[in-house]
């Protein structure tokens, strides 16, 4: 019943919150554009791919180290170097989604410092670094 007295209380939203949920709206639709994009350039065969499609269609069946040695595809973060090829050229929408949360972030940290919320803008370095940390592969794990 309390509820109800504030059910029409407008809240007002913090400018950092609508500066990250921004970031996070046209990133997300720009990395689904780019993938569309960069996938018709794929499919085109505008440029040539990695891993010809009669033999992408054989290995797709097979365990993952096998596509990996008979594709000569490096793991980790070597697919890097094949981003002039169609097939690992929609890896940079897929990044770019992936790191969005990050690039988010980034603006936050001079957002509330301006605002004179330190612990706030500590909080988002850190959630910048951990993120970038556990993508970069260097603890064993992401950067794939």
């Amino acid at each position: 019943m309390a509820d109800q007295k504030n059910a029409c209380v407008p809240v007002e939203t913090p400018k950092e919150q609508l500066l990250y949920a921004d970031i996070l709206f046209w990133g997300c639709w720009g990395g689904l554009a780019l993938m569309a994009v960069t996938y018709f350039i794929y499919l085109s065969g505008i440029m040539a791919p990695h891993v010809p499609m009669d033999k992408i269609t054989v290995l797709w069946s097979k365990p993952v180290a096998t596509y990996l040695s008979e594709g000569q595809v490096p793991s980790g973060w070597g697919w890097v170097v094949l981003m002039g090829k169609g097939d690992f050229l929609n890896f940079a929408g897929i990044v770019l989604l992936a790191g969005l949360t990050v690039v988010a972030y980034i603006p936050l940290i001079p957002a509330f410092l301006k605002k004179k919320e330190p612990l706030f803008a500590v909080l988002a370095l850190l959630e910048v670094l951990v993120l970038s940390l556990a993508a970069s592969g260097i603890v064993g794990s992401g950067g794939h």
